[in-house]
């Protein structure tokens, strides 16, 4: 999980993941999405492969990159402990704050 933590800590790879979210694509296509060269998209998916959030298939002379899933499936698992107790908090929060209103009233 850590090598998915630091792979998702960089900015230009979460920008990857979301086109990849919506469409697989070719190094070329992410370029263009991106504000740096091919070769730096290249290192990033890279990056992104190790880490085991994308996944790339051969098409004669074309790359192209997919999401998977999975992985971040397994972020959103861990994250659920701590998701609950924000959501507990913020309940809380907002029944503090109907009562404030209701004493102002």
């Amino acid at each position: 999980m850590d090598a998915m933590l630091q792979a998702l800590a960089d900015g230009n790879r979460r920008t990857v993941l979301e086109i990849l979210r919506d469409r697989p694509a070719t190094v070329g296509e992410l370029a263009e999405a991106l504000p740096i060269a091919r070769p730096g998209v290249s290192r990033h998916l890279r990056v992104l492969r190790d880490a085991g959030l994308v996944e790339v298939e051969q098409d004669a002379q074309r790359r192209i990159y997919s999401l998977r899933p999975a992985p971040l499936a397994e972020l959103d698992e861990w994250l659920g402990a701590y998701r609950a107790l924000w959501e507990h908090r913020l309940d809380a929060l907002h029944t503090e704050i109907a009562r404030g209103k209701k004493a102002r009233r």
